[in-house]
């Protein structure tokens, strides 16, 4: 699937968004720049290498002065481009 392709309405940032990628269990964090957003998901870029994300889901932290954030799983990896689906109590799988 084209990043072009997607349905959901996307907002892009006219600046520079920064947020941060944590695991699950905290084990690790990755910085990353917020490209394109929707209700739905997001497109990522990283700055380090991408390869915890084996894991398929964590957090997207979008502030570093509070509980702002969404629980996320993989979608796709296009190099340092992540496309993510944000889990909600519908999408969570037992």
């Amino acid at each position: 699937m084209s990043w072009d392709k997607r349905k959901a309405k996307r907002v892009r940032f006219e600046r520079e968004y920064r947020a941060t990628l944590v695991g699950s269990d905290g084990a690790w964090r990755r910085d990353c720049i917020i490209l394109d957003i929707s209700e739905t998901g997001a497109r990522l870029s990283m700055e380090e290498s991408p390869d915890v994300l084996k894991t398929r889901e964590f957090f997207l932290l979008f502030s570093m002065t509070g509980p702002v954030f969404r629980r996320c799983e993989l979608v796709r990896l296009a190099g340092t481009e992540v496309g993510v689906r944000f889990k909600t109590s519908r999408t969570v799988r037992a």
